[in-house]
């Protein structure tokens, strides 16, 4: 039985999309730099900002780490609530704890605005805890993130845990742990990239993914 949830944030719980983006555009801005497409915008959402704006803006590390700072600026006051949880979901969280499952979210973004949207959205009385990263970097990747979940938990059986994301980030964070993970559709990632880093579980709905939670 897997009685301990790790849910992912950004395009899991809420759709965060346009928060972020219009940050990024606000930090590629103040550098005077180009503006990529859309859908390379919406690639910035999930993975840690810093590895983004050098792999998908190209930057360098010093920009990279400059456009972390001009995007939080905007992200602290503005961004993070151009947000909404996604239909279903505070219902769903709902369930699960009636049902006994422990509900933590496990997000690569950082923990102090993790708590925030959290609050902001309803989605704090569900959450034992909220795990997140740190505004140094000490803590930044998914899989540091998953390790710190697991520490606050109580150190439990992978087997008993379940990872819930929308990317790659996600199912190979979870993976380094023994730890499944269940991709979710309607978020931003693609049902291509779930089969190729192999997700134990696919799902396309909030509907479709509270079933499969209850039943695990």
């Amino acid at each position: 039985m897997k009685d301990i949830l790790f849910f992912d944030l950004d395009g899991t719980l809420t759709d965060s999309g346009e928060g972020i983006t219009n940050c990024v555009i606000h930090a590629l801005r103040q550098q005077r730099w180009p503006i990529p497409d859309r859908d390379s915008l919406r690639r910035f959402i999930g993975p840690p900002l810093i590895e983004s704006f050098q792999g998908i803006a190209g930057m360098s590390a010093a920009q990279a780490a400059q456009a972390v700072t001009d995007y939080r600026a905007r992200y602290s006051t503005v961004g993070l609530f151009e947000n909404r949880a996604y239909d279903g979901i505070i219902d769903m969280l709902a369930a699960l704890q009636a049902a006994g499952k422990r509900l933590f979210m496990v997000t690569s973004k950082p923990e102090v605005y993790s708590v925030r949207i959290a609050e902001r959205f309803g989605l704090a009385p569900y959450l034992e805890q909220i795990c997140g990263a740190t505004l140094d970097g000490r803590i930044n990747s998914k899989d540091a993130v998953v390790r710190l979940a697991l520490e606050r938990a109580g150190n439990p059986d992978p087997s008993t845990v379940e990872m819930i994301g929308d990317r790659l980030h996600d199912v190979e964070g979870a993976r380094q742990y023994g730890i499944d993970c269940t991709y979710v559709l309607y978020g931003f990632g693609t049902r291509e990239e779930a089969e190729a880093h192999r997700a134990a579980h696919i799902v396309a709905t909030v509907d479709e993914l509270r079933e499969h939670l209850l039943a695990l």
